[in-house]
């Protein structure tokens, strides 16, 4: 009797297994490939310890950022330790800027060229699983991994923030914070969507590291300087400029400046953790008259950055849509 239980048994487990869906099973094979290499280690206690360094100092500072705030009622004691600096180090998200393209760049620049190196990707192939299954699996199990870490992050802050302060969240504050997990989740998605592009693109994955890097130095270093040598040149011969070219100049600057990730994704937190942040372009005297001086509710302040985060998705899919079309057409076998 008991051997008829255990065959039973037995014949359950292996229909259960047989039901389970493939891409899940690739999904989980990739987090725990990522959780157990040093690489991720490695990058995961630096995002720990500028976290916790740039919270220390909004800690430390924090006393002094209420004294300066005049209605209690629009105080985002939550949000200004996500911004509080003194000068010695930049707020988290600034730290994000640099880190969260590492991040991204890491996870994904050898996704497929190191499992074709390795002789991997033929193995995985013959089983009865779907080509873009081991693409798609890549890409979002290292974006449940990032999600993981920066919410894990949040809610350690703000625990840590009602225990020293003793101040409740507030449900705006709450909302705000998510939304920019959800921003950094996506901006880190499109350094990876281009690496995993990359790594398709180039055999070698030291090849596809260095480009993704390169690209990233671009965009962070010397596209700005490109940008204002090019502005300048156009306006060398033409003289002084009014005040409504002087405008039509910064906005078309501004313009230029968020062709690059970098750039949408200082704008949209910069508007989703400071409310007081009405505008991300130049503002004419004529605007602000009648405006009232009070920070914007998550409603309109949503309103704001919505071209930056449909930017940065509209970009990630793009990337991911390349590699797509690159991996299904790519022979495997050699």
């Amino acid at each position: 009797m008991k051997g008829i239980i255990n065959a039973l048994d037995i014949n359950a487990s292996v229909r259960d297994e047989k039901q389970q869906n493939p891409f899940w099973i690739l999904v989980r094979k990739e987090i725990a490939g990522h959780i157990r290499s040093w690489r991720f280690v490695i990058l995961l206690v630096l995002v720990v310890l500028t976290f916790w360094g740039a919270t220390a100092v909004a800690m430390n500072n924090i006393k002094d950022t209420v004294a300066k705030v005049k209605d209690l009622e629009t105080l985002f004691l939550y949000l200004k330790i996500l911004t509080t600096t003194e000068g010695t180090l930049p707020p988290f998200h600034v730290f994000l800027n640099f880190l969260g393209p590492l991040l991204g760049i890491s996870l994904g620049f050898d996704a497929i060229n190191s499992e074709q190196q390795n002789g991997t990707l033929t193995r995985i192939m013959a089983q009865p699983i779907y080509r873009d299954n081991l693409l798609l699996s890549k890409f979002v199990s290292s974006l449940l991994l990032v999600g993981t870490l920066l919410l894990s992050l949040s809610l350690l802050m703000i625990g840590g923030g009602m225990l020293i302060t003793g101040v409740m969240i507030e449900i705006e504050e709450l909302i705000r914070i998510l939304c920019f997990i959800v921003l950094c989740t996506v901006y880190v998605g499109f350094w990876l969507g281009l690496s995993i592009l990359l790594s398709i693109v180039f055999k070698q994955a030291s090849t596809s590291a260095l480009t993704a890097i390169g690209v990233w130095l671009f965009f962070t270093v010397f596209y700005q300087i490109v940008v204002n040598m090019v502005v300048t040149m156009l306006t060398s011969g033409s003289g002084e400029l009014s005040q409504l070219q002087v405008m039509h100049l910064n906005e078309m600057i501004l313009n230029f400046l968020r062709l690059a990730p970098s750039q949408l994704y200082a704008d949209a937190t910069t508007t989703l953790l400071m409310p007081s942040v009405r505008s991300l372009g130049p503002v004419t005297m004529e605007q602000m008259a009648g405006a009232i001086p009070s920070p914007l509710s998550i409603r309109d302040s949503l309103m704001i950055v919505w071209p930056q985060l449909t930017g940065l998705i509209a970009a990630t899919l793009l990337c991911f849509a390349f590699s797509y079309y690159l991996f299904m057409r790519r022979e495997i076998r050699t």
